[in-house]
């Protein structure tokens, strides 16, 4: 931004200056575009923008805070979109096993990605288990694309799914959840459409509560830091964007309750995961009579004693595959190990011991033959004396 300003200043007259500089506020100062995270509330429970829980048996919100503040949605965006693939399998339109066909749009989508290549083929199903753990932005391109026809349609379907389910203060653009302008949700929202799709698909939760995959060698994991550290934690989803800061939708049942809640805007990974972890326990306390309100034991559990495991998946990924990211683990046979190095150095040593001794072996056969012909000469010659 310094370095525009300074092109202007060196390179436009003063009479050009003023549409430039206000074409660059109108851009600025469009409305549901952010350059960076949203605020904290200064006097809040959590160190997140917004937030809201929810007891799912009892049908009752147990705590809010900023939750009607207009948010990028990032990748939370697809469980709509998941939503709407599983209602057109419902319908019979589609099934989990039928095959979709990469197209190079898909395919080159950027941002989190499940990995997939132009022309490849998968089912349904690979590609909503790519949504849920990848987070991959190609897999739910081929899904819309596949679903409705084209994105544009996919993403009208997505609109007036969410006006039907009661998401007052939500718009969405793309079925991902990568930026664009006019693209917002709030955490209520989220709520409404995250309590809906539970209701309808609870058996969803597989593709949400799955930590690992691996696609053609690429190995990819789940993001969502509550998934084996906090107990009875099964789902939902993650995401981030540079202006919604970091988000979550998750729940987690303990015995017969289950909460459900929203964290958006958070400012990095770890601070999502902590609050998450004090938010499920301070409303666990509540549904088992041992706190007043969520505000109450919030304010009895410090962040500081809260230390999730950022990185779990990550390494559960690593132990899996061997290599992490994209390396698929290699089969070690028993016995010594020889790796190509070695393998190759021994060859080498092997060629030049033999050329070594070539030189050796010609010059003693040489010498073998010379020796030959001097014994015949001197027994040709004793002959002759004899006769």
């Amino acid at each position: 931004m310094i370095c525009f300003f300074r092109h202007l200043k060196y390179s436009t007259s003063s009479s050009s200056l003023l549409p430039v500089l206000t074409l660059l506020c109108l851009v600025l100062l469009r409305p549901c575009v952010a350059l960076s995270a949203p605020n904290i509330p200064q006097h809040g429970s959590l160190e997140t923008c917004s937030a809201i829980l929810y007891d799912l048996d009892h049908e009752a919100i147990l705590f809010e805070q900023n939750a009607d503040q207009r948010i990028a949605p990032a990748s939370l965006t697809k469980v709509l979109s998941m939503f709407l693939a599983m209602d057109q399998i419902r319908q019979g339109s589609v099934r989990l096993d039928s095959p979709v066909a990469v197209s190079r749009i898909a395919a080159r989508t950027g941002g989190s990605r499940m990995g997939l290549q132009e022309k490849d083929n998968v089912t349904l199903e690979q590609l909503l288990m790519g949504m849920a753990v990848s987070s991959g932005n190609d897999a739910s391109a081929a899904v819309a694309e596949f679903v409705g026809g084209s994105t544009p349609a996919f993403v009208n379907m997505m609109n007036v799914k969410a006006q039907s389910l009661g998401m007052r203060d939500s718009q969405f653009r793309n079925p991902h959840g990568l930026p664009a302008a006019g693209q917002y949700t709030t955490a209520r929202d989220m709520l409404t459409l995250a309590r809906a799709y539970l209701r309808t698909y609870p058996d969803a939760l597989r593709f949400h509560n799955t930590h690992v995959i691996n696609h053609k060698g690429r190995v990819t994991w789940n993001k969502n830091p509550l998934l084996g550290q906090y107990p009875g934690a099964d789902g939902l989803k993650t995401g981030w964007v540079n202006a919604s800061g970091y988000n979550l939708i998750f729940t987690a049942s303990h015995g017969s309750k289950r909460l459900l809640a929203v964290i958006m805007g958070a400012p990095d990974s770890r601070t999502r995961g902590v609050e998450a972890f004090r938010l499920l326990d301070a409303g666990f306390q509540v549904c088992d009579n041992r706190a007043a309100s969520v505000v109450a034991a919030l304010d009895c559990l410090p962040p500081d004693q809260y230390r999730p495991d950022v990185r779990k998946t990550a390494r559960e990924a690593k132990l899996a595959y061997g290599g992490g990211d994209d390396t698929p683990a290699k089969k070690v046979t028993k016995g010594k190990k020889v790796t190509k190095d070695k393998k190759a150095k021994s060859s080498r040593a092997k060629q030049t011991a033999k050329a070594k001794q070539q030189p050796k072996k010609k010059e003693a056969a040489r010498a073998g033959g010379k020796q030959k012909r001097d014994s015949d000469q001197a027994a040709r010659r004793a002959t002759g004396r004899a006769s």
